[in-house]
């Protein structure tokens, strides 16, 4: 018969309830539109980085022409001054000459030989001849950047009957070598902007998808809420049958079940409510569950020799974290061994240890086993050991980790609360 208020849809053996295909159709409408607005945002980014490069540049080679061309007027005011050409106003050239007071020269002979300098970090009013080793060595090294950077400047006069010939060497300005470098800073910055973005619509995506997944068990919870309800009806209406009554205790136990299970889903995604438990009885709990529903080529050992022992819990998170571990234990040991329950306290904690006599875990892998995602099962989704340690760590305040394993041998994890 089917239900008169819900659609069910089957899709490759898959049967799930209309609402839910809704709001799973138009989640993915509303992250595919958001996905087209991230490209439109990141391809308008890349294109104003480019177009500020691009100007960059053009603005880096139309400097550097304009030094060249200054430098070529003072090779000429230079080369009119040396011939003292009474038609040119002498003191004229000399102020062009003097005016250079941004861009690095040395001016040579005809036998590379340097006769004259400015703008550099030695003193241009002392004589070549009568400066120090150290500060020749520094116009040398100069002289053969000057060389690597610009092409000369060729100064040739007569003086007399006296051919003359001199060179002007000049390296780029401090302002047009700062420009030289800002691409390569823009592009620095263009790289840690896309890092940022990158983490950021990462996270984002990450946070979506956690929407997504509470959303999903939200609403199954909801699915499921509905058949429990009649079911629980059905096993009231079987007690009063003429048959025999363990059949509808047991039924009602595993409709207990679900509904444990449907209130841990429901609690997906939202803040638990936590209060003093007794975390010996609560532990004892899931041990009793899984030890009347395991093989019997599992041995379970359950050590506490404390009573009653309470912390802050949300009985039903904390009830999954211990079967999350007592069921990575049987899948460990391949449905053969043993696992053992533990409980230990401290001043100030209370320590619940689970091992077992399986594989055991590498080293380099004791971390990577909490992340989500991260399973060695062929079926596996990966998400128990993530889910334990949000449960403990984000709900719980607490600490989850592996105590110790050996290859062969077990693994041993531990899940640490405070007192209450």
């Amino acid at each position: 018969m089917v239900h008169p208020f819900s659609t069910i849809i089957e899709y490759r053996g898959l049967v799930m309830d209309g609402s839910l295909i809704n709001f799973i159709f138009v989640y993915m409408s509303v992250l595919k539109n958001t996905q087209v607005t991230r490209w439109i945002a990141i391809i308008a980014a890349f294109t104003v980085v480019t177009l500020i490069l691009w100007n960059t540049y053009t603005f880096f080679q139309k400097f550097k022409t304009e030094e060249r061309s200054k430098m070529e007027i003072l090779g000429e005011a230079y080369e009119r001054f040396a011939t003292v050409d009474l038609d040119v106003d002498v003191e004229l050239e000399r102020f062009i000459l003097e005016s250079n007071n941004s861009i690095p020269m040395i001016i040579t002979d005809g036998k590379d030989n340097i006769t004259l300098w400015r703008n550099l970090n030695v003193s241009d009013t002392i004589p070549y001849n009568k400066l120090s080793v150290k500060q020749r060595m520094l116009l040398t090294n100069q002289l053969d950047l000057m060389k690597s950077q610009n092409t000369p400047i060729d100064v040739s006069y007569e003086v007399e009957t006296l051919n003359v010939q001199q060179f002007i060497y000049y390296q780029d300005s401090d302002l047009l070598t700062k420009l030289k470098y800002y691409p390569l800073a823009l592009v620095l910055i263009l790289v840690l902007f896309s890092s940022v973005i990158f983490l950021f619509f990462k996270s984002s995506k990450i946070a979506e998808q956690n929407k997504l997944w509470t959303g999903m068990a939200k609403e199954t919870a909801h699915q499921i809420g509905t058949p429990l309800s009649s079911l629980l009806g059905w096993i009231e209406l079987l007690r009063l049958e003429n048959i025999d009554k363990s059949i509808p205790d047991e039924i009602e136990k595993d409709v207990t079940r679900l509904n444990v299970i449907a209130e841990r889903f429901s609690k997906i995604g939202s803040v638990p409510t936590l209060k003093k438990h007794n975390i010996v009885t609560e532990t004892k709990t899931a041990y009793n569950y899984f030890e009347s529903r395991s093989s019997k080529q599992i041995k379970f050992i359950f050590n506490s020799d404390i009573k009653e022992i309470t912390a802050l819990l949300n009985e039903q998170l904390y009830g999954w974290v211990i079967e999350n571990l007592i069921k990575n234990s049987i899948d460990a040991m391949q449905g053969k061994g043993c696992i053992t329950i533990s409980i230990t306290e401290t001043s100030k904690l209370i320590n619940i240890s689970i091992s077992d006599t399986g594989k055991g875990i590498p080293k380099n892998l004791r971390q990577q086993i909490f992340s989500p995602g991260y399973t060695t099962k062929k079926r596996g989704w990966g998400l128990g050991l993530s889910l334990s340690k949000r449960i403990v760590e984000e709900y719980h305040n607490g600490k989850i980790f592996v105590q110790k394993s050996e290859i062969g041998k077990g693994t041993t994890f531990c899940v640490s609360l405070k007192k209450a």
